[in-house]
């Protein structure tokens, strides 16, 4: 269920245009360059939406997953500072 992304190529032979100092074809390119790059993304993300799916279907939490993948992207330090406060609130608020 991939969405389209309205896309409007640019032929060599278009009518793109220099105008104000604006370099019609080069701004052209990054416009196509960047539509491209949101259609992958969508898809990737249909990818990663079915992997977690996948995992859901053999019994993981994906709320757990999602947050753990979190987790790995943060730095090591980072992390075990977030651990640490997330402690203190528990212990504060009587948690634990």
């Amino acid at each position: 269920m991939t969405e389209n992304v309205a896309s409007f190529p640019v032929a060599e032979n278009s009518e793109t245009k220099d105008v104000g100092g604006v370099a019609g074809q080069r701004l052209a390119s990054f416009v196509e360059r960047v539509e491209r790059l949101e259609e992958e993304k969508t898809a990737l993300m249909e990818d990663i939406k079915e992997v977690y799916a996948e995992a859901k279907g053999v019994g993981f939490d994906v709320r757990v997953m999602r947050k753990l993948i979190a987790l790995r992207k943060m730095d090591t330090e980072k992390r075990r500072e977030l651990e640490d406060i997330l402690e203190l609130y528990k212990s504060a608020v009587g948690m634990v």
